[in-house]
């Protein structure tokens, strides 16, 4: 598999000035060549391997972890079984220290087992040395982030889409990049919406070998996608709801990634609302669903103001723009009628 289009680049980007303000307004993916670089752990790994992991060690806070763990049977995609009832691989527990110990050993290993330490908090799992020293520097632009980290030998991350913006920075190993724009939703065929692999729904599509009989539209999602590799220190910014494919190239890679919505905190999660609306609108009759639809588009989807436009300021209420006070009221109303 291969994208046609290559993902923007910029190159030489001052990481105290990192532009992250303009590329959210600008919705699109951007790689953003060694703004890492001069990361300890990038440092360290750029070594060699061994150093890498002797790095994380140093900094390891001790506590538990989660990771998966599937056998070499699965080639490095964590994903489900034939049937889609179950998931391809264990999820274990253990302490950071025991895993690189593991993935040490793989290192060398033609078809190792996969070893995958997913979004695993650093504030929580790392000492707060790393976090000082391995720092893109989004506080300093008033960006309230929460920073992730993602170890493990060669893994491939099925497609899927967050809805926060991303800043992606691959620390050591190399990590290939395949974005899709939202609207591509049809041509990926999404999987189950529970269980997932990581979370978040990913598209079914095996992308190393796709079977363009069973899923003939994923050529046009190919035909929209672009792609980048990654290397030590590099990162990419992907905005919120856009599709991305990742594949960790190396024998041990690692991630540092932080997400951020540029919404207010107070303001209810889109997924709940769309699990929500699958339930009470989906398996209407056709005739009432188009109806919903033009509610819908009217009170959500059309601008914001309109739906309140002719009434009185005082007399708005909930058509008005949401503060914090009017979000929880609207919160514990929707609590208390989902608990009749």
């Amino acid at each position: 598999m291969r994208a046609n289009l290559p993902l923007p680049v910029l190159e030489g980007v001052d990481p105290a000035e990192l532009p992250l303000g303009a590329l959210a307004e600008a919705g699109e993916p951007v790689v953003l060549r060694g703004i890492a670089s001069g990361w300890p752990l990038v440092q360290a790994g750029v070594r060699s391997a061994h150093d890498a992991m002797a790095y994380l060690r140093s900094v390891d806070a001790g506590g538990p972890i989660q990771y998966s763990f599937g056998g070499a049977e699965i080639e490095g995609r964590p994903f489900y079984s034939a049937d889609y009832t179950r998931l391809n691989f264990d999820v274990r527990r253990g302490v950071l220290a025991q895993v690189l110990e593991e993935i040490a050993t793989t290192l060398q290993a033609p078809r190792p087992p996969t070893y995958y330490v997913a979004s695993l908090p650093i504030e929580r799992a790392l000492r707060p040395a790393f976090a000082q020293a391995n720092d893109a520097g989004l506080a300093k632009q008033g960006i309230d982030a929460t920073a992730s980290i993602w170890i493990g030998n060669r893994v491939t991350a099925s497609c899927h889409f967050d809805t926060p913006d991303n800043l992606a920075c691959c620390a050591v190993g190399q990590r290939e990049f395949t974005v899709f724009p939202p609207e591509q939703i049809d041509n990926l065929y999404p999987g189950p919406l529970d269980p997932t692999p990581g979370g978040q729904v990913v598209s079914v599509v095996d992308f190393e070998r796709p079977d363009f009989d069973r899923y003939p539209r994923f050529r046009e999602a190919l035909a929209n996608a672009r792609s980048a590799v990654l290397g030590p220190g590099d990162a990419i910014f992907i905005p919120g709801m856009w599709w991305h494919h990742v594949r960790s190239l190396a024998p041990f890679n690692v991630l540092v990634n932080y997400w951020w919505r540029r919404s207010p905190a107070w303001l209810g999660s889109p997924l709940s609302a769309l699990h929500h609306a699958m339930w009470a609108v989906r398996d209407l009759p056709a005739r009432e669903k188009q109806a919903w639809q033009g509610l819908f588009q009217y009170y959500v989807f059309g601008p914001g103001e309109r739906a309140g436009q002719h009434l009185p300021d005082a007399a708005r209420g909930d058509l008005a723009p949401f503060d914090e006070p009017r979000a929880r009221r609207m919160r514990a109303m929707l609590l208390g009628r989902l608990n009749r």
